[in-house]
Protein backbone atom coordinates (compact mmCIF):
# COMPACT_ATOMS: atom_id res chain seq x y z
CA UNK A 1 0.00 0.00 0.00
CA UNK A 2 2.72 2.78 0.94
CA UNK A 3 5.71 3.64 -0.53
CA UNK A 4 7.32 6.57 -2.63
CA UNK A 5 5.85 8.02 -6.24
CA UNK A 6 4.99 5.38 -8.39
CA UNK A 7 5.69 6.36 -12.10
CA UNK A 8 3.14 4.43 -14.21
CA UNK A 9 4.52 2.36 -17.20
CA UNK A 10 3.20 0.09 -19.94
CA UNK A 11 3.24 -2.65 -17.41
CA UNK A 12 1.20 -0.82 -15.05
CA UNK A 13 -1.53 -0.14 -17.61
CA UNK A 14 -2.19 -2.95 -18.45
CA UNK A 15 -1.93 -4.12 -14.79
CA UNK A 16 -4.19 -1.35 -13.93
CA UNK A 17 -6.94 -2.77 -16.50
CA UNK A 18 -6.88 -6.23 -14.92
CA UNK A 19 -7.26 -4.89 -12.15
CA UNK A 20 -9.85 -2.49 -12.34
CA UNK A 21 -11.64 -5.16 -14.61
CA UNK A 22 -11.49 -7.72 -11.53
CA UNK A 23 -12.46 -4.79 -8.65
CA UNK A 24 -14.10 -1.89 -9.89
CA UNK A 25 -14.98 -0.86 -6.84
CA UNK A 26 -11.13 0.95 -7.27
CA UNK A 27 -11.56 2.52 -10.45
CA UNK A 28 -15.10 4.26 -8.44
CA UNK A 29 -12.84 5.23 -6.09
CA UNK A 30 -10.51 6.44 -8.41
CA UNK A 31 -13.22 8.34 -10.95
CA UNK A 32 -14.69 9.94 -8.11
CA UNK A 33 -11.95 11.78 -6.76
CA UNK A 34 -10.46 12.18 -10.13
CA UNK A 35 -13.61 14.09 -11.27
CA UNK A 36 -11.25 17.29 -9.27
CA UNK A 37 -8.98 17.41 -11.57
CA UNK A 38 -11.23 18.09 -14.69
CA UNK A 39 -12.83 20.71 -12.36
CA UNK A 40 -9.20 21.70 -12.25
CA UNK A 41 -8.61 21.84 -15.86
CA UNK A 42 -12.38 23.00 -16.96
CA UNK A 43 -12.32 26.12 -14.28
CA UNK A 44 -8.49 27.15 -15.43
CA UNK A 45 -9.55 26.91 -19.16
CA UNK A 46 -13.35 28.22 -19.39
CA UNK A 47 -11.80 31.88 -18.37
CA UNK A 48 -9.88 31.69 -21.92
CA UNK A 49 -12.92 31.92 -24.00
CA UNK A 50 -15.45 33.31 -21.73
CA UNK A 51 -13.15 36.62 -21.05
CA UNK A 52 -13.78 37.13 -25.04
CA UNK A 53 -17.47 37.68 -24.60
CA UNK A 54 -17.22 39.59 -20.61
CA UNK A 55 -15.73 42.25 -22.17
CA UNK A 56 -18.37 42.47 -25.06
CA UNK A 57 -20.83 42.67 -22.33
CA UNK A 58 -19.06 44.95 -19.77
CA UNK A 59 -17.61 48.19 -21.14
CA UNK A 60 -14.67 48.66 -18.36
CA UNK A 61 -13.72 45.33 -18.90
CA UNK A 62 -12.81 46.05 -22.70
CA UNK A 63 -11.92 49.23 -21.04
CA UNK A 64 -9.25 48.66 -18.47
CA UNK A 65 -6.59 45.89 -19.28
CA UNK A 66 -6.13 45.19 -15.23
CA UNK A 67 -9.90 44.36 -15.05
CA UNK A 68 -9.40 41.28 -17.35
CA UNK A 69 -6.25 40.73 -15.67
CA UNK A 70 -7.66 40.48 -12.17
CA UNK A 71 -10.96 38.74 -13.56
CA UNK A 72 -8.67 35.74 -14.88
CA UNK A 73 -5.58 35.81 -11.88
CA UNK A 74 -8.20 36.17 -8.92
CA UNK A 75 -8.97 32.16 -9.59
CA UNK A 76 -4.72 31.59 -8.93
CA UNK A 77 -4.63 34.03 -6.07
CA UNK A 78 -7.42 31.65 -4.77
CA UNK A 79 -5.77 28.87 -5.52
CA UNK A 80 -2.51 29.69 -3.72
CA UNK A 81 -4.80 30.24 -0.63
CA UNK A 82 -6.55 26.69 -1.15
CA UNK A 83 -3.32 25.27 -1.56
CA UNK A 84 -2.03 26.66 1.54
CA UNK A 85 -4.72 25.70 3.92
CA UNK A 86 -5.25 22.67 1.80
CA UNK A 87 -2.53 20.31 3.68
CA UNK A 88 -3.93 21.43 7.09
CA UNK A 89 -8.22 20.71 6.16
CA UNK A 90 -6.59 16.78 4.79
CA UNK A 91 -4.79 16.37 8.58
CA UNK A 92 -7.56 17.84 10.31
CA UNK A 93 -10.73 16.61 8.51
CA UNK A 94 -9.61 13.72 6.01
CA UNK A 95 -9.86 13.98 1.91
CA UNK A 96 -13.09 12.89 1.64
CA UNK A 97 -14.51 15.93 3.53
CA UNK A 98 -11.90 18.27 1.99
CA UNK A 99 -13.03 17.27 -1.68
CA UNK A 100 -16.24 17.81 -0.41
CA UNK A 101 -15.60 21.14 0.59
CA UNK A 102 -14.18 21.96 -2.90
CA UNK A 103 -17.02 20.45 -4.49
CA UNK A 104 -19.46 23.55 -2.59
CA UNK A 105 -16.96 25.96 -3.14
CA UNK A 106 -17.35 25.16 -7.21
CA UNK A 107 -20.66 24.85 -7.27
CA UNK A 108 -20.85 28.18 -5.78
CA UNK A 109 -18.40 30.34 -7.29
CA UNK A 110 -19.81 28.92 -10.91
CA UNK A 111 -23.25 30.18 -9.55
CA UNK A 112 -21.89 33.42 -8.65
CA UNK A 113 -20.20 34.01 -11.88
CA UNK A 114 -23.58 32.61 -13.73
CA UNK A 115 -25.70 35.31 -12.03
CA UNK A 116 -22.97 38.09 -11.84
CA UNK A 117 -24.49 41.67 -12.62
CA UNK A 118 -20.90 43.22 -13.00
CA UNK A 119 -17.12 42.41 -13.57
CA UNK A 120 -16.77 42.63 -9.30
CA UNK A 121 -19.03 39.93 -8.88
CA UNK A 122 -17.48 37.72 -11.16
CA UNK A 123 -14.35 38.39 -9.36
CA UNK A 124 -15.92 37.28 -5.92
CA UNK A 125 -16.81 33.94 -8.17
CA UNK A 126 -13.29 33.46 -9.32
CA UNK A 127 -12.06 33.63 -5.80
CA UNK A 128 -14.37 31.14 -4.49
CA UNK A 129 -13.56 28.64 -7.37
CA UNK A 130 -9.94 29.71 -6.98
CA UNK A 131 -9.74 27.96 -3.29
CA UNK A 132 -11.32 25.20 -4.68
CA UNK A 133 -9.19 24.63 -7.29
CA UNK A 134 -5.80 24.90 -4.94
CA UNK A 135 -8.02 22.83 -2.09
CA UNK A 136 -8.64 19.71 -4.93
CA UNK A 137 -5.45 19.82 -6.27
CA UNK A 138 -3.93 18.64 -3.23
CA UNK A 139 -6.87 16.27 -2.38
CA UNK A 140 -7.83 14.39 -5.49
CA UNK A 141 -4.28 12.96 -6.29
CA UNK A 142 -3.40 12.03 -2.28
CA UNK A 143 -6.94 11.06 -2.13
CA UNK A 144 -6.74 8.19 -5.46
CA UNK A 145 -2.88 7.53 -4.10
CA UNK A 146 -4.13 6.63 -1.16
CA UNK A 147 -7.08 4.36 -1.97
CA UNK A 148 -5.08 2.70 -4.77
CA UNK A 149 -3.17 -0.85 -4.76
CA UNK A 150 0.59 -0.16 -4.69
CA UNK A 151 1.24 -1.74 -8.39
CA UNK A 152 -1.27 0.51 -9.82
CA UNK A 153 -1.04 3.67 -8.18
CA UNK A 154 1.29 5.19 -10.63
CA UNK A 155 -1.21 4.60 -13.50
CA UNK A 156 -4.44 5.60 -11.47
CA UNK A 157 -2.56 8.85 -10.01
CA UNK A 158 -1.74 9.79 -13.73
CA UNK A 159 -5.84 9.87 -15.14
CA UNK A 160 -5.73 12.69 -12.45
CA UNK A 161 -3.15 14.57 -15.00
CA UNK A 162 -4.75 13.34 -17.87
CA UNK A 163 -8.46 14.52 -16.75
CA UNK A 164 -7.35 17.85 -15.78
CA UNK A 165 -5.74 18.55 -19.18
CA UNK A 166 -9.36 16.82 -20.44
CA UNK A 167 -11.28 19.40 -18.33
CA UNK A 168 -8.93 21.69 -20.44
CA UNK A 169 -10.34 20.19 -23.88
CA UNK A 170 -13.80 20.38 -22.67
CA UNK A 171 -14.04 23.56 -21.51
CA UNK A 172 -13.07 24.91 -25.03
CA UNK A 173 -15.45 22.58 -26.70
CA UNK A 174 -18.29 24.01 -24.11
CA UNK A 175 -16.96 27.73 -25.11
CA UNK A 176 -17.09 26.72 -28.76
CA UNK A 177 -20.48 25.18 -28.25
CA UNK A 178 -21.87 28.36 -26.49
CA UNK A 179 -20.09 31.20 -28.60
CA UNK A 180 -23.34 31.75 -30.18
CA UNK A 181 -26.16 31.17 -27.22
CA UNK A 182 -27.54 34.29 -25.68
CA UNK A 183 -26.07 35.14 -21.66
CA UNK A 184 -22.69 32.46 -23.60
CA UNK A 185 -20.09 33.53 -21.01
CA UNK A 186 -22.59 32.65 -18.54
CA UNK A 187 -23.53 29.49 -19.70
CA UNK A 188 -19.86 28.97 -20.07
CA UNK A 189 -19.34 29.58 -16.45
CA UNK A 190 -22.53 28.42 -14.64
CA UNK A 191 -21.81 25.00 -16.69
CA UNK A 192 -18.86 24.18 -14.35
CA UNK A 193 -21.42 23.83 -11.48
CA UNK A 194 -22.49 20.54 -12.58
CA UNK A 195 -19.31 18.06 -12.39
CA UNK A 196 -18.84 19.00 -8.59
CA UNK A 197 -22.20 18.54 -7.91
CA UNK A 198 -21.80 15.17 -9.43
CA UNK A 199 -18.85 14.10 -7.52
CA UNK A 200 -20.43 15.74 -4.23
CA UNK A 201 -22.95 12.95 -4.85
CA UNK A 202 -20.80 9.88 -5.24
CA UNK A 203 -18.02 11.17 -2.52
CA UNK A 204 -21.14 11.10 -0.62
CA UNK A 205 -20.98 7.58 -0.98
CA UNK A 206 -17.53 6.77 -1.04
CA UNK A 207 -15.51 5.86 2.33
CA UNK A 208 -12.49 8.07 3.75
CA UNK A 209 -8.73 7.18 2.83
CA UNK A 210 -7.77 4.28 4.93
CA UNK A 211 -4.16 5.76 5.45
CA UNK A 212 -6.24 9.04 7.27
CA UNK A 213 -8.34 6.06 9.19
CA UNK A 214 -5.31 4.91 10.67
CA UNK A 215 -3.65 7.86 11.47
CA UNK A 216 -6.96 8.59 13.47
CA UNK A 217 -7.04 5.02 15.23
CA UNK A 218 -9.82 3.90 13.37
CA UNK A 219 -7.95 0.58 12.47
CA UNK A 220 -11.24 -1.63 11.89
CA UNK A 221 -12.55 1.04 9.10
CA UNK A 222 -9.60 1.28 7.61
CA UNK A 223 -9.24 -2.58 6.95
CA UNK A 224 -12.48 -2.65 6.22
CA UNK A 225 -11.82 -0.50 3.32
CA UNK A 226 -8.43 -2.28 2.38
CA UNK A 227 -10.56 -5.21 2.02
CA UNK A 228 -12.38 -3.67 -0.55
CA UNK A 229 -8.98 -2.90 -2.40
CA UNK A 230 -6.99 -5.74 -2.33
CA UNK A 231 -7.75 -9.74 -2.27
CA UNK A 232 -8.38 -11.02 1.11
CA UNK A 233 -4.81 -12.52 1.13
CA UNK A 234 -2.67 -9.36 0.93
CA UNK A 235 -4.93 -7.42 3.36
CA UNK A 236 -2.79 -8.41 6.68
CA UNK A 237 0.64 -7.61 4.65
CA UNK A 238 -0.92 -4.10 3.70
CA UNK A 239 -2.36 -3.80 6.84
CA UNK A 240 1.38 -4.04 8.28
CA UNK A 241 2.70 -1.97 5.68
CA UNK A 242 0.00 0.74 6.40
CA UNK A 243 1.17 0.80 10.44
CA UNK A 244 5.01 0.59 9.33
CA UNK A 245 4.55 3.42 7.36
CA UNK A 246 2.19 5.84 9.55
CA UNK A 247 4.81 5.01 12.20
CA UNK A 248 7.67 6.21 10.08
CA UNK A 249 5.62 9.56 9.19
CA UNK A 250 4.84 10.21 12.71
CA UNK A 251 8.15 10.23 13.69
CA UNK A 252 9.47 12.17 11.09
CA UNK A 253 6.88 15.05 11.87
CA UNK A 254 7.97 14.75 15.50
CA UNK A 255 11.69 15.16 14.75
CA UNK A 256 10.70 18.26 12.25
CA UNK A 257 8.40 20.43 14.46
CA UNK A 258 4.71 21.24 14.48
CA UNK A 259 4.42 24.84 13.11
CA UNK A 260 5.00 25.44 9.50
CA UNK A 261 7.91 27.90 10.62
CA UNK A 262 9.88 25.01 12.26
CA UNK A 263 9.52 22.89 9.61
CA UNK A 264 11.02 25.44 6.90
CA UNK A 265 13.88 26.50 8.94
CA UNK A 266 14.65 22.81 9.37
CA UNK A 267 14.21 22.57 5.63
CA UNK A 268 16.20 25.04 4.60
CA UNK A 269 19.28 24.34 7.41
CA UNK A 270 19.83 20.63 5.97
CA UNK A 271 22.31 21.02 3.22
CA UNK A 272 20.97 17.85 1.25
CA UNK A 273 17.28 19.50 1.38
CA UNK A 274 18.41 23.39 0.69
CA UNK A 275 20.55 21.85 -2.75
CA UNK A 276 17.05 20.16 -3.37
CA UNK A 277 15.05 23.18 -2.85
CA UNK A 278 17.07 24.91 -5.42
CA UNK A 279 16.11 22.65 -7.80
CA UNK A 280 12.69 21.80 -7.22
CA UNK A 281 12.11 25.03 -6.47
CA UNK A 282 13.95 25.94 -10.28
CA UNK A 283 12.02 23.87 -12.39
CA UNK A 284 8.60 25.40 -11.20
CA UNK A 285 9.17 28.80 -11.65
CA UNK A 286 10.81 27.93 -15.53
CA UNK A 287 7.37 25.81 -15.90
CA UNK A 288 5.46 29.30 -15.31
CA UNK A 289 8.19 31.83 -16.81
CA UNK A 290 8.19 30.04 -20.03
CA UNK A 291 4.83 31.84 -20.43
CA UNK A 292 2.49 28.71 -20.57
CA UNK A 293 -0.12 29.88 -18.55
CA UNK A 294 -0.71 32.77 -21.05
CA UNK A 295 -1.07 30.22 -23.92
CA UNK A 296 -4.16 28.87 -20.83
CA UNK A 297 -5.91 31.56 -19.83
CA UNK A 298 -5.36 33.98 -22.91
CA UNK A 299 -5.05 31.70 -25.87
CA UNK A 300 -8.26 33.01 -27.84
CA UNK A 301 -6.57 36.39 -27.14
CA UNK A 302 -3.47 35.28 -28.67
CA UNK A 303 -5.26 33.93 -31.65
CA UNK A 304 -6.85 37.18 -32.14
CA UNK A 305 -3.59 39.47 -31.45
CA UNK A 306 -2.55 36.82 -34.78
CA UNK A 307 -5.00 38.63 -36.58
CA UNK A 308 -8.19 36.55 -36.41
CA UNK A 309 -10.86 38.89 -35.22
CA UNK A 310 -14.11 36.83 -34.97
CA UNK A 311 -14.63 35.17 -31.19
CA UNK A 312 -15.46 31.97 -32.91
CA UNK A 313 -12.90 31.65 -34.61
CA UNK A 314 -10.64 32.02 -32.18
CA UNK A 315 -11.46 29.64 -29.81
CA UNK A 316 -12.15 27.18 -32.70
CA UNK A 317 -8.25 27.88 -33.27
CA UNK A 318 -7.51 27.69 -29.64
CA UNK A 319 -8.65 24.13 -29.73
CA UNK A 320 -5.66 22.62 -30.71
CA UNK A 321 -3.02 24.25 -28.27
CA UNK A 322 -5.33 22.10 -25.76
CA UNK A 323 -5.17 19.50 -27.71
CA UNK A 324 -2.18 18.96 -28.65
CA UNK A 325 -1.22 19.61 -24.26
CA UNK A 326 -3.38 16.68 -23.88
CA UNK A 327 -1.23 14.97 -26.30
CA UNK A 328 2.07 15.80 -25.18
CA UNK A 329 1.00 15.12 -21.55
CA UNK A 330 0.53 11.24 -22.57
CA UNK A 331 3.99 11.54 -24.66
CA UNK A 332 5.88 12.50 -21.41
CA UNK A 333 4.31 9.79 -19.93
CA UNK A 334 5.56 7.47 -22.57
CA UNK A 335 9.13 8.72 -22.66
CA UNK A 336 10.06 10.11 -19.06
CA UNK A 337 11.76 6.93 -18.12
CA UNK A 338 13.46 6.46 -21.35
CA UNK A 339 14.76 9.94 -21.75
CA UNK A 340 15.15 10.93 -18.16
CA UNK A 341 13.63 14.10 -16.22
CA UNK A 342 17.08 16.68 -17.05
CA UNK A 343 17.52 15.41 -20.36
CA UNK A 344 13.45 15.77 -21.14
CA UNK A 345 13.39 19.57 -19.72
CA UNK A 346 16.52 20.57 -21.49
CA UNK A 347 15.22 19.49 -25.07
CA UNK A 348 11.59 20.80 -23.95
CA UNK A 349 13.29 24.69 -22.83
CA UNK A 350 15.74 24.52 -26.08
CA UNK A 351 12.60 24.04 -28.32
CA UNK A 352 10.09 26.76 -26.44
CA UNK A 353 12.75 29.04 -26.66
CA UNK A 354 13.01 28.78 -30.45
CA UNK A 355 9.63 28.70 -30.67
CA UNK A 356 9.09 32.11 -28.52
CA UNK A 357 11.97 33.78 -30.92
CA UNK A 358 10.21 32.63 -33.45
CA UNK A 359 7.24 34.07 -32.40
CA UNK A 360 8.59 37.28 -31.60
CA UNK A 361 9.53 37.60 -34.88
CA UNK A 362 6.29 36.59 -36.66
CA UNK A 363 3.93 39.27 -33.95
CA UNK A 364 7.03 42.10 -35.25
CA UNK A 365 6.53 41.33 -39.23
CA UNK A 366 2.65 41.13 -38.51
CA UNK A 367 2.78 44.73 -37.08
CA UNK A 368 5.43 46.28 -39.72
CA UNK A 369 3.07 45.17 -42.37
CA UNK A 370 -0.40 46.05 -40.85
CA UNK A 371 -2.67 47.57 -42.86
CA UNK A 372 -2.99 51.42 -43.23
CA UNK A 373 -5.30 53.50 -41.71
CA UNK A 374 -7.71 55.67 -44.12
CA UNK A 375 -8.05 58.99 -43.96
CA UNK A 376 -11.46 59.11 -45.64
CA UNK A 377 -12.49 55.76 -44.98
CA UNK A 378 -12.18 57.41 -40.91
CA UNK A 379 -14.16 60.12 -41.68
CA UNK A 380 -16.67 57.87 -43.90
CA UNK A 381 -18.29 56.70 -40.55
CA UNK A 382 -18.51 60.26 -39.08
CA UNK A 383 -15.42 62.58 -37.16
CA UNK A 384 -17.76 61.91 -33.85
CA UNK A 385 -17.00 58.57 -34.15
CA UNK A 386 -12.96 58.93 -35.46
CA UNK A 387 -10.57 57.71 -33.04
CA UNK A 388 -9.43 60.89 -31.24
CA UNK A 389 -5.92 60.68 -31.11
CA UNK A 390 -6.11 59.82 -34.83
CA UNK A 391 -7.87 63.02 -35.70
CA UNK A 392 -5.19 65.51 -33.23
CA UNK A 393 -2.59 63.49 -35.31
CA UNK A 394 0.32 65.61 -37.17
CA UNK A 395 0.84 62.85 -39.40
CA UNK A 396 -2.18 61.16 -39.70
CA UNK A 397 -0.42 59.20 -43.13
CA UNK A 398 1.78 57.35 -40.69
CA UNK A 399 -1.11 54.74 -38.96
CA UNK A 400 -1.49 51.55 -39.38
CA UNK A 401 -3.89 49.23 -37.24
CA UNK A 402 -1.50 48.37 -34.97
CA UNK A 403 -0.63 52.18 -34.37
CA UNK A 404 -4.39 52.70 -34.28
CA UNK A 405 -4.98 49.98 -31.60
CA UNK A 406 -2.28 51.24 -29.45
CA UNK A 407 -4.00 54.72 -28.82
CA UNK A 408 -4.16 56.36 -25.63
CA UNK A 409 -7.89 57.03 -26.26
CA UNK A 410 -8.69 53.67 -26.60
CA UNK A 411 -9.54 53.15 -30.26
CA UNK A 412 -10.66 50.07 -32.66
CA UNK A 413 -9.89 48.97 -36.29
CA UNK A 414 -12.33 48.14 -39.03
CA UNK A 415 -11.02 46.73 -42.03
CA UNK A 416 -11.67 47.64 -45.51
CA UNK A 417 -14.96 45.69 -46.92
CA UNK A 418 -12.81 45.18 -50.51
CA UNK A 419 -10.11 43.19 -48.71
CA UNK A 420 -8.84 43.39 -44.98
CA UNK A 421 -5.80 43.94 -46.12
CA UNK A 422 -6.62 47.42 -47.41
CA UNK A 423 -6.40 51.02 -45.99
CA UNK A 424 -8.94 50.75 -42.91
CA UNK A 425 -10.69 52.77 -40.60
CA UNK A 426 -9.36 54.06 -36.95
CA UNK A 427 -12.44 54.58 -34.85
CA UNK A 428 -13.07 55.04 -31.09
CA UNK A 429 -14.26 51.82 -29.67
CA UNK A 430 -18.18 51.36 -28.46
CA UNK A 431 -21.07 49.61 -28.92
CA UNK A 432 -22.06 52.05 -31.77
CA UNK A 433 -18.80 51.94 -33.94
CA UNK A 434 -18.52 48.15 -33.62
CA UNK A 435 -22.03 47.41 -34.58
CA UNK A 436 -21.77 50.24 -37.59
CA UNK A 437 -18.77 48.82 -39.06
CA UNK A 438 -19.61 45.08 -38.95
CA UNK A 439 -23.26 46.58 -40.73
CA UNK A 440 -20.85 47.30 -43.27
CA UNK A 441 -19.71 43.84 -43.89
CA UNK A 442 -16.72 44.95 -42.46
CA UNK A 443 -14.42 42.98 -39.30
CA UNK A 444 -13.62 44.60 -35.78
CA UNK A 445 -10.22 44.25 -34.76
CA UNK A 446 -9.59 45.31 -31.06
CA UNK A 447 -6.48 43.32 -30.12
CA UNK A 448 -4.61 42.17 -32.87
CA UNK A 449 -4.81 43.09 -37.32
CA UNK A 450 -5.47 41.97 -40.22
CA UNK A 451 -2.04 39.27 -41.20
CA UNK A 452 -0.94 37.10 -43.79
CA UNK A 453 1.39 35.64 -41.13
CA UNK A 454 -1.53 34.78 -38.66
CA UNK A 455 -2.05 30.84 -39.53
CA UNK A 456 1.66 30.42 -39.25
CA UNK A 457 1.75 31.90 -35.51
CA UNK A 458 -1.20 29.68 -34.48
CA UNK A 459 1.30 26.65 -36.15
CA UNK A 460 4.10 28.27 -33.99
CA UNK A 461 1.54 27.89 -30.85
CA UNK A 462 0.80 24.47 -31.22
CA UNK A 463 4.96 23.50 -31.96
CA UNK A 464 5.17 25.12 -28.71
CA UNK A 465 3.20 23.39 -27.01
CA UNK A 466 4.26 20.23 -28.27
CA UNK A 467 7.95 21.34 -26.25
CA UNK A 468 6.64 22.13 -23.25
CA UNK A 469 4.06 19.20 -22.39
CA UNK A 470 6.40 16.50 -22.60
CA UNK A 471 9.13 17.92 -20.66
CA UNK A 472 9.17 21.08 -18.54
CA UNK A 473 4.91 20.94 -18.56
CA UNK A 474 4.53 17.56 -16.59
CA UNK A 475 8.43 16.72 -15.40
CA UNK A 476 9.24 19.36 -12.68
CA UNK A 477 5.97 17.39 -10.71
CA UNK A 478 8.03 14.51 -10.61
CA UNK A 479 11.16 15.94 -10.04
CA UNK A 480 9.89 17.36 -6.86
CA UNK A 481 8.77 13.92 -5.90
CA UNK A 482 12.14 12.29 -6.01
CA UNK A 483 14.58 15.21 -4.75
CA UNK A 484 13.99 15.26 -0.95
CA UNK A 485 14.22 12.77 1.28
CA UNK A 486 11.64 11.10 2.64
CA UNK A 487 10.68 13.10 5.83
CA UNK A 488 11.34 16.54 4.18
CA UNK A 489 9.00 15.78 1.02
CA UNK A 490 6.32 17.31 2.18
CA UNK A 491 7.56 20.30 3.34
CA UNK A 492 10.08 20.63 -0.02
CA UNK A 493 7.14 19.87 -2.09
CA UNK A 494 4.82 22.25 -0.60
CA UNK A 495 7.79 25.12 -0.60
CA UNK A 496 8.06 24.28 -4.64
CA UNK A 497 4.30 24.28 -5.21
CA UNK A 498 3.58 27.79 -4.21
CA UNK A 499 6.40 28.92 -5.59
CA UNK A 500 4.73 27.61 -8.80
CA UNK A 501 1.62 29.09 -7.90
CA UNK A 502 2.73 32.43 -7.25
CA UNK A 503 4.88 32.64 -10.51
CA UNK A 504 1.79 32.06 -12.43
CA UNK A 505 0.07 34.22 -10.48
CA UNK A 506 2.56 37.08 -11.34
CA UNK A 507 2.41 36.04 -15.39
CA UNK A 508 -1.66 35.87 -15.88
CA UNK A 509 -2.13 39.13 -13.82
CA UNK A 510 1.16 41.48 -16.18
CA UNK A 511 0.63 39.42 -19.50
CA UNK A 512 -1.98 41.96 -21.57
CA UNK A 513 -0.19 44.66 -19.57
CA UNK A 514 2.99 43.24 -21.69
CA UNK A 515 1.12 43.32 -24.78
CA UNK A 516 0.46 46.97 -24.57
CA UNK A 517 3.73 47.87 -23.22
CA UNK A 518 5.73 45.98 -25.28
CA UNK A 519 3.44 44.99 -27.89
CA UNK A 520 2.91 41.06 -29.08
CA UNK A 521 6.53 40.53 -30.53
CA UNK A 522 8.18 42.23 -27.23
CA UNK A 523 6.03 40.11 -24.81
CA UNK A 524 7.18 36.39 -26.33
CA UNK A 525 10.39 37.49 -26.99
CA UNK A 526 11.11 38.61 -23.01
CA UNK A 527 9.36 35.38 -22.24
CA UNK A 528 12.17 33.68 -24.59
CA UNK A 529 14.75 35.51 -22.40
CA UNK A 530 12.99 34.53 -19.01
CA UNK A 531 13.32 30.72 -20.68
CA UNK A 532 16.96 31.02 -21.39
CA UNK A 533 17.50 31.85 -17.68
CA UNK A 534 15.57 29.12 -16.90
CA UNK A 535 17.67 26.84 -19.65
CA UNK A 536 20.75 27.97 -17.93
CA UNK A 537 19.43 27.51 -13.92
CA UNK A 538 17.96 23.54 -14.82
CA UNK A 539 21.61 22.61 -16.37
CA UNK A 540 23.45 24.06 -13.42
CA UNK A 541 21.28 23.25 -10.46
CA UNK A 542 19.17 20.37 -11.81
CA UNK A 543 20.59 16.85 -11.60
CA UNK A 544 19.44 13.71 -13.13
CA UNK A 545 17.33 11.26 -10.81
CA UNK A 546 16.09 8.61 -13.01
CA UNK A 547 16.50 5.14 -12.03
CA UNK A 548 17.29 6.40 -8.53
CA UNK A 549 16.72 5.39 -5.36
CA UNK A 550 15.53 8.13 -2.67
CA UNK A 551 18.87 7.19 -0.80
CA UNK A 552 20.83 8.07 -4.06
CA UNK A 553 19.28 11.26 -4.81
CA UNK A 554 19.64 12.10 -0.86
CA UNK A 555 23.73 10.94 -1.35
CA UNK A 556 24.22 12.66 -5.01
CA UNK A 557 22.95 15.82 -3.22
CA UNK A 558 25.22 15.25 0.09
CA UNK A 559 27.92 15.35 -2.00
CA UNK A 560 27.20 17.85 -4.03
CA UNK A 561 26.06 18.67 -8.10
CA UNK A 562 27.98 19.10 -10.78
CA UNK A 563 26.29 19.40 -14.12
CA UNK A 564 27.68 17.49 -16.65
CA UNK A 565 27.00 16.01 -20.47
CA UNK A 566 24.37 13.63 -20.85
CA UNK A 567 27.11 10.94 -22.17
CA UNK A 568 29.35 11.64 -19.38
CA UNK A 569 26.38 10.77 -16.88
CA UNK A 570 25.31 8.14 -18.06
CA UNK A 571 28.52 6.73 -17.75
CA UNK A 572 28.85 7.59 -14.14
CA UNK A 573 25.03 6.39 -13.55
CA UNK A 574 25.89 3.15 -14.94
CA UNK A 575 29.24 2.87 -12.76
CA UNK A 576 27.75 3.78 -9.91
CA UNK A 577 24.60 0.76 -10.01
Amino acid sequence: MEGGVVKPNKTEFSECFKTIWRTPYIMLLAFSAGIGGLLFGYDTGVISGASLYIRDDFKDVERHTWLQETIVSTAVAGAIVGAAIGGWMNDRFGRKKSILCADFLFCLGSLTMALAPNPWVIIVGRLFVGLGVGLVSMTSPLYISEASPARIRGALVSTNGLLLTGGQFLSYLINLAFSKTRGNWRWMLGIAGVPPLVQFILMCFLPESPRWLYRQNKIIEARDILEKIYPSNEVGEEMKALQSSVETEKEAEGSLGDGILSKMKSAWGNKVVRRGLYAGVTVQVAQQFVGINTVMYYSPTIVQLAGFASNRTALALSLVTTGLNSFGTVLSMLFVDRFGRRRLMIISMVGIITCLVVLSILFFQASVHAPLVGISESNRFGVNYTCSDFKGSTNPSSWNCMTCLRASSGCGFCASNENIYYPGACLAVDTITRSSCRAQHRTWYTYGCPSKFGIFTVLLLGLYILCYAPGIGTVPWIVNSEIYPLRYRGTGGGIAAVSNWVSNLVISETFLTLTETLGSSGTFLLFAGFSTVGLVAIFFLVPETKGMHFEEVEKMLEKGYRPRLWCCQDKDMKSAS
